[in-house]
């Protein structure tokens, strides 16, 4: 029996849905991060427990076929990248193999899962950028991303995930302000100003908005900053200072105030004429969203007589890049601000067929389902935490014919469509997304229909 401190010669023979690698001691499964399958390696067991064992790499003694050189000075110690020491092909197995278990494990779900629709391009995609700020042990500022599991920041200063104008623009900001007497935010005592850059850019136009996080009402230099940062990077179209003096893990605030430029960001989709605030949601690999909106229309099969309930909405894309394959679209959203966005997104686009609520989806769907507004394809997007039971059981109250639902959580998802399950809804079909590419996360699609 291995015993803590123990070095030990593993042969590593699968994968965990997080990107560990899993090897096998007297039958005892032993998870090793940044281990691949295919790799002999050393590992220095950390943890011991009746059913597994966990352990740190030290060692490759014969690397896996599927492993390249990582591109990226800080991987293994940011919390971003799982997979940026194997090659591409490789990872969408991976990724395959962690939709298919899930959903059979989990969900008790037996369809065929094709490959993972894979990314022209798994560098550089992400439209968004979030970088922590805050102070290490000495109490000097500092920008970058999460270690894994934990609060500690780890400076990178190019990461491959992202457009290079965002970390320049990063880069930019940080030093900026910090020169200007700008505090970073200390999330230990709740004190400091700069708590988060936070950059987005949107599709097809290219616009972007830079929005910097505080914990205040208000920040000094922050019109003369907005005027030096959109001098310096004219695709700046929009500088928005947030107000966040909440404690705990929340990135952003309710208030927003606009120092430069358009309140908004302006792009276009699959059609759509697009605005993007700080608060709403978007899809963060564009040219992926794409591909995914696809499949999920290809998945409704809608026709001119349709009623399509596009619940979780956030700006409206999805429906709205159907609204013309449909009779009428009707949207669900929490958030007030993207309501705002999706009916904007509407008009922009000419699209007259479309109206968007905004309010808890269950609590919307259960209100449509008494009005007698049942829809015949429903599509649902939750966030990662999945459908809530009330919503399941409203949305199998309306009978749709079919049920399209997006999840960039496959475990959750699963346990949704076991209930859908019990509820007459069985999945027929599934398609995994690489939404994430060089992260551990896929987006799954599944199809639901009446039995």
């Amino acid at each position: 029996m291995l015993e803590k401190n123990d070095l030990v010669e593993l042969t590593v023979e699968g994968i965990t849905s997080d990107g560990s690698g899993v090897a096998r001691d007297d039958g005892i499964a032993v998870f090793v991060p940044l281990a691949l399958p295919g790799d002999k390696i050393e590992a220095r067991i950390l943890k011991t427990a009746k059913s597994c064992i966990y352990g740190k790499l030290e060692r490759i003694i014969a690397p896996s076929p599927d492993r390249v050189e990582p591109d990226c000075a800080v991987f293994g110690k940011c919390g971003g990248c799982a997979y940026r020491d194997a090659e591409y092909a490789a990872e969408l197995r991976y990724k395959k193999d962690k939709m298919t278990a899930a959903l059979r494990r989990i969900g008790g779900v037996n369809v065929d899962v094709p490959d993972v629709v894979g990314c022209d391009d798994p560098d550089r995609y992400r439209n968004k950028l979030m970088l922590p700020v805050g102070v290490d042990f000495d109490g000097f500022p500092r920008c970058g991303f999460y270690a894994k599991r934990s609060h500690r920041i780890v400076q990178n200063g190019d990461c491959v995930l992202h457009p290079e104008i965002f970390m320049q623009i990063a880069r930019f900001t940080f030093d900026y302000l910090m020169a200007k007497g700008v505090s970073a935010y200390d999330e230990t005592v709740g004190r400091g100003q700069l708590r988060h850059i936070y950059i987005r850019q949107a599709p097809t136009s290219g616009e972007i908005m830079l929005c910097i996080v505080v914990n205040g009402e208000k920040l000094e230099c922050g019109t003369q900053f907005a005027a030096e940062v959109t001098e310096r990077f004219p695709e700046i179209k929009s500088v928005v200072m947030n107000v966040n003096r909440a404690d705990g893990n929340i990135v952003l605030g309710v208030k927003c105030v606009t120092l430069a430029g358009s309140d908004y960001i302006y792009g276009t989709l699959r059609g759509v004429n697009i605005r993007i605030s700080p608060l709403s949601f978007f899809q963060v690999n564009s040219a992926q969203t794409v591909k995914l909106y696809d499949i999920a229309e290809e998945f409704a099969e809608l026709t001119p007589e349709t009623r399509l309930l596009d619940l979780y909405c956030g700006a409206g894309l999805i429906g709205l890049s159907m609204a013309s394959k449909v009779k009428e679209l009707i949207g669900v959203e929490i958030i007030p601000d993207a309501v705002e966005d999706a009916k904007a997104n509407a008009a922009a686009s000419g699209i007259t067929n479309a109206e968007f609520f905004c309010g808890d989806a269950p609590v919307a769907a259960e209100k449509l389902r008494c009005a007698g507004r049942e829809p015949d394809v429903v599509i649902v997007d939750p966030p990662r935490a999945g459908c809530a039971p009330a919503l399941v059981y409203t949305v199998t109250d309306m009978k749709p014919q079919r049920i399209v639902y997006i999840s960039c959580d496959v475990a959750t998802q699963a346990r949704d469509l076991k209930l859908f399950a019990e509820r007459g809804y069985k999945t027929v079909k599934a398609q995994g997304i690489d939404m994430f590419p060089r992260t551990a996360h896929i987006e799954s699609v599944c199809l639901l229909t009446h039995y």
